[in-house]
């Protein structure tokens, strides 16, 4: 065994014992006991719904009705239609604004920043009544709007600091070939940075699809809008939790979606790196490169 191995050993070691017999009955007692309490909270949640006549046939069958049942998927195609938008435009702005940040003219970096700053501290509900109020824009617009100034915002220190993240090397090198600062930021330190930012780009694009629903507070039909009609409807028995027990899984499943498609991305990026590093395989000595005869 070498020094090296070794000193890993004792490393790994000194971090990390593995348990003993008894730690892992303990381990398995805490287990139990937190899956009893689990268990405990949830058929005491149940109790109560049942208790309150919260699945009387009376408060569900309005889901049963074909213009109840239009009326949430229309609300669904609108909130998916504000979130494509505000996402794509979050996006699309947040790269302009990491551009100015890290613009090597003052001017344009400390108006980025300024910008940044401002409606990353600006409350998202406060800058969409702003926009529906006082500047007189339809609901659609307004929501888009007020979702893309803030994401686009955050997603702007996202690529800042993902950009800065990625290895100085790579940058020096890259202007040593003699290549741009365009062609350098769009084909050396993007690339490399996007792996790396992933993760956080699908968190808050999660953030904006949660964040529709603020919509409702501004009469924009969408998903939570459709269930506020439903649920203040006196004709339906007032389902309020039955419409929060439809519309809360649809929107959880929504954003679980959107990360399960970050990972397959991850994971289908990395796999890709692995196949391409398995097909760049070091020369032979004494073999002729492409360009040295």
């Amino acid at each position: 065994m070498t020094v090296h191995s070794l000193h890993g050993d004792l490393r790994s070691t000194a971090l990390y014992d593995l348990p003993g017999p008894r730690a892992r009955r303990r381990h398995l007692l805490y287990g139990l006991v937190s899956t009893v309490l689990v268990l405990a909270l949830a058929g005491w949640i149940v109790y109560l719904l049942v208790d309150t006549g919260q699945f009387a046939a009376a408060k569900w069958n309005p889901f049963t009705y074909e213009g109840i049942q239009r009326l949430l998927l229309h609300g669904l195609g609108n909130t998916l239609k504000a979130f494509a938008y505000a996402s794509v435009l979050s996006l699309v702005l947040g790269a302009v604004l990491a551009t100015g940040r890290l613009s090597v003219h003052r001017p344009v970096r400390w108006l980025a920043t300024l910008f940044v700053e401002f409606f990353r501290a600006m409350p998202v509900l406060v800058m969409i009544f702003f926009i529906f109020v006082a500047l007189k824009v339809q609901p659609l617009p307004a929501l888009v709007a007020g979702l893309t100034l803030y994401n686009g915002s955050v997603l702007a220190e996202v690529f800042r600091t993902g950009i800065n993240a990625v290895d100085r090397g790579q940058r020096e090198a890259a202007y040593a070939l003699g290549m741009r600062k365009t062609q350098v930021m769009s084909f050396v330190l993007a690339p490399q940075a996007v792996r790396a930012m992933l993760p956080a780009i699908i968190s808050q694009l999660v953030v904006a699809l949660k964040d529709t629903s603020l919509g409702f507070l501004i009469t924009y039909e969408e998903f939570l809008h459709a269930g506020k009609l439903i649920a203040s409807n006196l004709d339906y028995d007032l389902p309020f939790i039955p419409v929060v027990m439809v519309i809360a899984p649809i929107y959880i499943g929504m954003c679980m979606l959107l990360s399960w498609f970050a990972t397959w991305v991850a994971r289908r990026e990395r796999r890709s790196l692995k196949t391409r590093a398995v097909e760049v395989a070091p020369a032979e000595p004494g073999t002729v490169l492409p360009g040295q005869l």
